[in-house]
This record gives structure tokens, sequence and C-alpha cells, in this order.
């Protein structure tokens, strides 16, 4: 078996890292973002939540994150994560306007104690991973959209999470800058081997980067199907212009109108 194959397969393989059961959440104006959301996130796991606006997608990632409380249900954390294990990246690159970029990356480990001068080597790192080498002393201002999205991805990775949690951070961006973004962050992937949970409205980004998806339907959020992409990494240009991408894109499509229609007859059914 190819070493490609191999991650298709260790994936699929791979122990639970956390399991979220009957996970609901009303907010206090009485809004269900989710009911009974039913979860399962295995470790090394590139996981894409897609699905129509309003389904709880960010709602899913914010419980994970510890940002929400769940109204209902159990998040079941399989292992025994450390400090900083979950990173998170917004949809806005969110970068203090007055520090460097240097700085903006430094922040949560500043927050923790953590030097300037010890944090230096990581963070040196980190910014020639994302292609950001030689712009350390840049102000957020001067740089592009793509790359305040490349700091807040160095800045989401610092701490060495075990879980990054990527709320549609590419949604913005033009269709370039998304696609060379996608191979990067693919590419950060593979080597570090963190677990990816990622929002998205795209079936072409959730189809490119996943080796899994979870479609979610709305009113109220649930999960409504999931897929397998089961196309080996690496995956680069090629895979984007191949039969067996476009397959899998219709494949996705389908569950996600699906999961559409789904929503569309509960609200025609007066939301029952």
């Amino acid at each position: 078996m190819s070493s490609a194959n191999g991650l298709v397969q260790q994936q699929v393989e791979a122990d639970p890292l956390l399991i979220l059961r009957g996970i609901g959440k009303t907010f206090s104006s009485g809004t269900t973002a989710l009911r009974d959301a039913n979860l399962t996130i295995r470790e090394g796991d590139f996981l894409s939540l897609l699905g129509p606006s309003g389904c709880g997608k960010s709602t899913v990632l914010r419980i994970i994150a510890g940002l929400l409380s769940p109204t209902s249900g159990v998040l079941d954390w399989r292992k025994t994560l450390g400090e900083d294990c979950v990173g998170f990246v917004f949809q806005e690159p969110t970068l203090l306007p007055w520090a460097n970029v240097f700085d903006n990356v430094w922040l949560p480990l500043r927050l923790r104690g953590v030097s300037r001068a010890k944090a230096a080597p990581a963070i040196g790192e980190l910014l020639e991973r994302v292609r950001l080498t030689g712009f350390e002393k840049a102000m957020p201002r001067e740089l592009s959209g793509g790359m305040k999205m490349r700091v807040s991805i160095a800045r989401g990775l610092v701490t060495k999470p075990r879980l990054l949690l990527m709320d549609e951070p590419f949604a913005a961006l033009d269709e370039i800058t998304r696609f060379r973004l996608n191979d990067d962050l693919l590419d950060l992937w593979r080597d570090e081997r963190f677990t990816v949970v990622f929002v998205t409205h795209s079936v072409f980004e959730s189809v490119f980067l996943s080796n899994r998806i979870v479609v979610m339907a709305a009113r109220p959020g649930r999960v409504f199907e999931e897929l397998p992409v089961d196309a080996p990494y690496p995956r680069d240009e090629k895979f984007r212009t191949s039969p067996e991408y476009a397959a899998l894109c219709r494949q996705a499509s389908d569950v996600l109108i699906g999961a559409i229609n789904a929503t569309s007859a509960e609200v025609a059914h007066g939301g029952r």
C-alpha cells in the first residue's frame, strides 16, 4: 500500500478524539441552533462541516472550543489533552491592528507567560511554513487578505494544538488565494498531524480538503449525513481537475441538496 493510501486507511481506523452525544443548544432568544447532534471526531481527521446557513456549524465549533455551553448532551473527550490543546481560526483574521505579524502570532504564548525570546524559534518556523518569512515586522494594514489569514493560521497553531477548529477561514478570499491556502493547509496538516474540524459552505473545498464530510441540516441544526472522501493524499491541482474529484463533488452536492430540502420541508410544515 502506498503512503498516501496508508494515510487514508490510518484516518479511517483512528481512535476517537471527541464524541458529541445528543448535543443541543437553545439560545436565550428561544432560537434552537442545535438539537440532538451526534458526531465523532477521530484523531488525525480532516473533518468538514458542510451545510446551509443557520444549520449550527459554527455553534458546534464554539461548543467544542468551550466558548459556548450546550443546553443538552455530552462532550465525551476520549483522549487526555493538555493545556492549549485546541486552536481556533475564525472567519475574520481578528488581528491586533497595533501589533506586527510576529506579535500577533506571539499573542497566545505571551498570554501564557512565554517570553518573546523563547517564543521566537517556534514563531519563525511557523511563519516560514505559512510563507510569511520576511514579514515579521509588517503591520496588518500592510497585508493582503490572504496574508492576514496566514497570520491567523500561524497564531492558531503556535501552541501546537491537538485539535484545530476553523470557521470558514477562506470564505472572503478570491479563488486563487483560496486554492493556495487550501494547498498549504493540507501540507501543514499532513506534516504536523493535528486534527482539523473545518466549517465551509463550499462543496468543492470540503471535498478537496477532507477525509470525512458531515453534512448538516437546519431548523433545528443537526447532522444529516456523513460522507467519506476516500481519495488519497497528497491532493493537488491534478486532483482538482480529475474525474474522481468531480464525482465526489456531485455526491456531496446531492447530499447537501437533500439537507436543504429537508430544512425547507420543515419550514413549510411550521418547523415540526
